[in-house]
């Protein structure tokens, strides 16, 4: 597969503290065979000095070409996706936080399967390989495997980490499906909503995982985790549109 382009999706809500830490990482990211990169973040109508820290990164780093886009009211990160992905000119997307979870020198290992021909989508997955985790949250880590699990049940997949932040998809294919949940469960929408497409091919990578704790700024709760298991069952039992 011949890949020129990755685009880079990065929704922000309220990351003023690390924005500009994460876009070094990316930019430090040297792709396979020099593929290139565009940049797209996605303010979500930050609160803080977001917006501030983005356009004074962009002013100082011309060349990454970065791409902002924002929303005038708060509506979600799966809303800031969706903005994301319609505007991504790549021939594959990959989702990237705003905070320092994950370390995007592991782009090339997504990427892999994709180069070599054998996948349409990518996930990285937390719970499998021998990466540095950090040691968090026990419910977090039961409620995960639990609606991965659900979701495994109701769409004959067998992943082992639905909830990543690292989802890498063809561009095209993703831009072809009909989105709608504006919040956390963009994870098991897509997720459900891509396992239907006829000879679609996904793989899973081991990743690494530098959780945050509340304190440090980590946003998902249990009321996320009751719409994400709601999300199963509307995209993955009754399969919705």
């Amino acid at each position: 597969m011949i890949v020129t382009k990755l685009s880079i999706i990065i929704p922000a809500y309220n990351e003023e503290a690390t924005i500009h830490l994460i876009l070094d990482k990316i930019k430090a990211v040297n792709l396979t065979s020099g593929i290139e990169k565009e940049v797209i973040i996605v303010n979500d109508c930050s609160s803080d000095n977001t917006e501030n820290a983005i356009l004074r990164y962009i002013s100082q780093n011309a060349a990454l070409g970065i791409k902002y886009l924002k929303h005038e009211h708060n509506k979600g990160k799966g809303a800031a996706l969706h903005t994301g992905i319609n505007n991504a000119t790549g021939e594959f997307l990959i989702i990237q936080d705003a905070d320092l979870e994950y370390d995007p020198q592991e782009y090339k290992d997504l990427l892999g399967p994709v180069l070599n021909g054998y996948a349409d989508v990518v996930y990285g997955s937390r719970f499998i390989g021998g990466r540095p985790h950090r040691i968090l949250f026990f419910w977090h880590t039961i409620g995960n495997k639990f609606l991965t699990h659900m979701l495994n049940l109701f769409t004959n997949l067998n992943l082992t980490d639905m909830e990543t932040c690292y989802k890498l998809f063809n561009t095209k294919l993703i831009q072809s499906i009909h989105l709608t949940e504006k919040r956390f469960g963009f994870e098991p929408e897509v997720t459900a909503k891509i396992s239907r497409v006829e000879n679609i091919r996904i793989y899973e990578v081991g990743i690494s995982y530098y959780g945050r704790t509340y304190q440090e700024g980590k946003k998902i709760g249990w009321k996320d985790g009751f719409r994400a298991l709601w999300c199963i069952l509307k995209f993955g039992l009754f399969k919705a549109a």
